[in-house]
């Protein structure tokens, strides 16, 4: 997995699971550009990875945001070679009948709308290029139903489906297109709950443990590598066997 002369874009890059794979990319060779709203957390990021790293804030929400950062790497960094897709919101935990529709619509827009104007950006160059490789994070709210967070669940089917229709069409012209799926992933937002819960997680893990931002950056820049050239429209779970597990 050699990113030597290879420009890979992150969105959600200022920090978690994008941080994370952004840092290993970068130690792999690629020019990295980090996509985030906090500008202060990208020139850190920066900073730390130096390199050919550079970053752009944007809302991916706003349309003119994203398609003015993704302009702003190539120029920066040269052709998009790579995208991870990884920038997302939570939604929020609320039953149904009282869910607020204003977050509904938010929820789709950053987890799912914004991915397709991403994706349809960078489309253009890597079809004149007859290569390119995208990847979106997905959830397992992408293969299964969730409780009360019905924007959330409904965002990620979404992306699934999405990946697979960009990877079916875009296979005759060289482009990639998977889905990569965290488990209970140690970052930031899990590390906040108090240890006692987290401890539960654990144990609904079939490996017995939660895992680390670093295991999936692995399977991440191999998804987005050239040793993953035959791998396209593909959902690859990282998640200590949840998705299969009857306990869950």
């Amino acid at each position: 997995m050699d990113f030597a002369g290879q420009h890979i874009v992150v969105t959600g890059g200022s920090s978690g699971i994008g941080l994370v794979t952004a840092r290993l990319l970068a130690k792999r060779g690629a020019a990295v550009t980090l996509i985030a709203r906090r500008s202060d957390q990208l020139e850190a990021a920066k900073q730390e990875m130096g390199g050919r790293t550079a970053w752009a804030a944007a809302d991916v929400g706003d349309k003119a945001q994203l398609e003015a950062a993704l302009d702003a790497a190539v120029h920066q960094n040269g052709p998009i070679h790579g995208l991870f897709a990884n920038a997302g919101l939570t939604g929020g935990f609320t039953p149904a009948v009282q869910f607020d529709p204003e977050v509904f619509e938010q929820t789709i827009r950053v987890n799912l709308t914004s991915v397709f104007w991403a994706i349809q950006k960078v489309l253009p160059a890597m079809i004149e290029a007859k290569s390119g490789a995208i990847l979106v994070t997905g959830s397992m709210g992408s293969k299964r139903g969730m409780a009360m967070n019905p924007a959330y669940v409904a965002s990620k089917h979404g992306v699934l489906g999405l990946t697979r229709a960009i990877a079916v069409e875009m296979a005759p012209h060289g482009v990639r297109a998977n889905c990569i799926i965290p488990g209970f992933i140690k970052t930031e937002a899990l590390e906040r709950i108090p240890p006692e819960q987290q401890g539960k997680i654990a144990q609904r893990v079939p490996q017995r443990r939660m895992g680390s931002p670093e295991e999936l950056a692995e399977v991440a820049a191999f998804l987005l590598s050239d040793a993953a050239s035959h791998v396209t429209g593909q959902d690859w779970a990282v998640d200590g066997g949840v998705l299969e597990s009857i306990e869950v």
